[in-house]
């Protein structure tokens, strides 16, 4: 395979611009707002707080629970790009489907919306082990933040065009803010089908010598499963980090998809909160690809302590904010380090895993990512429920940001790259 290839490069990270349209469209945006004034019960906050951390905690686990199996007969069996189309197939359809659900059916909403994080999700594990084969190390810090800068872009551009429709149906012959908010969840699904056909034609899947078919692939897959638990103390490096990573995305990915349940709960209006969210997309764009200039400037590690300061802050902020303009201005201060965060991640992991194992290591990856979205919606939407305040539900997540920066001061770079070549040798 040709690596650093910008053709390959741009089409791989185009996937982030497809499929990040389910992320600020359904996941930050409409489906928390509609959710909650239109499927669930619009008199108790709390209790739809609730029921959408759950949501969010069920995919996660379905996620988080096949990630690392999937991942490894994706690698035995050459399988990456058949396994993102599966997972893409997946959330396209049930994201589409979303428009279909009438006023009050919270159930059916709930697993439409889990099915199509699901396969949000799921693809993203083998939508990230494919940047192992279209990036070396000196391109692949480069490749990681453009994916994540294209998607905060395109997630944007169409989350604009769905806020307006929203705002201003009657510009689109819409009849009502509640219909223009369902169509554009089938927006997003042929957003996401469309955008997605260029990684599929231009980025090859990986090259494995070993390659066996698919069912030998499920049984091989299971054993490399278990034999790479056994080992992992070899690879010390890699479980110190993703323990740590388990921590602080935990807290930024709950932020993420509980920011307007929490806005609306301290009665802010509707339109303000859509507003922020845009805001957050089209700072985050730039960035992204500024935080790359800081990496390269101070390091890895030191660039993800500065964006985990900067959540906890955020987070204490949240918990005492009044009026609509201190959402604006956390909304920008997010927009300034979640991209950052997310891309220097994925870019540190790399560099300390296997690479001719990146599949079934981005399982692992995935996997504690979605453990951690586990812990943090259930937690604010159980304290808010238990304690009937929100303010106490928000700032529930510092303990996340605060545990993964302790643990990430025990990652050693350098020492995880000479793991991941032992291991080789060992193997």
């Amino acid at each position: 395979m040709q690596i650093d290839d910008k053709k390959k490069i741009y089409s791989w990270a185009f996937y982030d611009w497809a499929n990040s349209a389910f992320a600020t469209t359904v996941m930050a945006g409409f489906f928390p707002l509609f959710f909650k004034v239109y499927w669930a019960n619009p008199n108790n906050s709390e209790e739809s707080t609730f029921y959408l951390g759950l949501a969010n905690s069920i995919a996660s686990i379905l996620v988080a629970a096949f990630a690392p199996f999937l991942g490894a007969i994706a690698d035995k069996g050459s399988a990456k790009k058949k396994f993102l189309f599966t997972f893409a197939f997946l959330g396209i359809i049930m994201t589409g489907s979303l428009w279909m659900v009438g006023y009050g059916m919270w159930q059916l909403a709930i697993l439409f919306y889990i099915a199509a994080t699901v396969g949000f999700s799921g693809g993203n594990i083998f939508y990230d082990s494919l940047i192992t084969g279209i990036a070396s190390e000196e391109k692949v810090d480069y490749a990681s933040s453009l994916g994540f800068s294209l998607g905060y872009l395109g997630g944007g551009v169409l989350f604009a065009l769905n806020v307006i429709m929203y705002l201003k149906p009657e510009m689109f012959g819409i009849a009502d803010g509640a219909t223009a908010i369902k169509i554009s969840f089938l927006t997003v699904a042929v957003w996401w089908a469309v955008f997605s056909i260029p990684i599929f034609l231009f980025v090859e899947e990986p090259f494995n010598e070993n390659d066996i078919p698919f069912r030998k692939a499920i049984k091989q897959g299971w054993k490399q499963l278990v034999s790479t638990f056994k080992e992992i103390r070899h690879l010390k490096v890699v479980g110190i980090f993703l323990l740590a990573y388990w921590f602080y995305i935990d807290g930024v990915d709950t932020i993420v998809r509980m920011a307007v349940d929490y806005g609306m709960s301290l009665g802010f209006d509707q339109s303000a909160l859509i507003i922020a969210l845009l805001i957050t997309q089209f700072v985050g764009f730039p960035a992204t690809l500024v935080y790359i200039l800081l990496a390269e400037k101070i390091g890895l590690k030191k660039t993800i302590w500065i964006a985990i300061f900067a959540y906890a802050l955020i987070t204490i902020l949240g918990a005492l904010m009044q009026e609509a303009w201190h959402f604006y201005a956390l909304a920008i201060a997010i927009g300034l380090f979640q991209g950052g965060i997310q891309a220097i991640s994925r870019s540190l992991y790399t560099r300390i895993i296997p690479k001719h194992k990146s599949a079934e290591f981005f399982g692992f990856y995935n996997m504690l990512g979605k453990f951690a979205a586990v812990i943090g919606p259930l937690l604010m939407g159980t304290i808010t429920w238990i304690t009937g305040s929100h303010r106490l539900g928000i700032l529930s997540i510092l303990f996340l940001f605060i545990a993964g920066a302790i643990l990430l001061s025990k990652v050693d770079i350098e020492e995880g790259k000479r793991n991941a070549k032992e291991y080789l040798e060992h193997i």
